[in-house]
């Protein structure tokens, strides 16, 4: 019974937002929000596919307000920035926060895919 009320608890809890797409001129932001993980990750790659099917001259992933990131949210990353690629859209990540910067940087993905030039949170104190 106490299974039963905490499953029908659970179902009810609405899931957290980790993106939102906003549209500005020829521009996609692609907002990271929370913690992106093996839980969340279908949500990252269904609004990248929505930035590029909008075919914007650039995809801007906005990671600000992102706390924490595994290796598959990286992978939704590398599935966006190859799919941007290959469309020729420019695909650039933008304000990283501390730990976040640290991941991409471990994992060689800002060998690859563009920080935007001072958008770097990680040196202003951020978290």
């Amino acid at each position: 019974m106490l299974l039963a009320r905490l499953l029908i608890r659970k179902a009810s809890v609405p899931e957290p937002t980790v993106t939102q797409v906003t549209h500005a001129g020829d521009t996609v932001t692609v907002s990271l929000i929370g913690e992106v993980d093996v839980l969340t990750v279908d949500r990252v790659r269904v609004a990248l596919t929505e930035a590029l099917t909008a075919r914007p001259r650039r995809i801007v992933v906005d990671l600000a307000e992102l706390s924490f990131i595994d290796s598959t949210g990286l992978g939704a990353l590398i599935f966006g920035f190859q799919r941007a690629r290959d469309l020729r859209i420019r695909f650039q990540l933008a304000r990283p926060t501390r730990g976040v910067r640290q991941v991409l940087v471990l994992s060689g993905l800002l060998e690859v895919v563009e920080l935007i030039p001072g958008s770097d949170t990680a040196g202003s104190g951020a978290v």
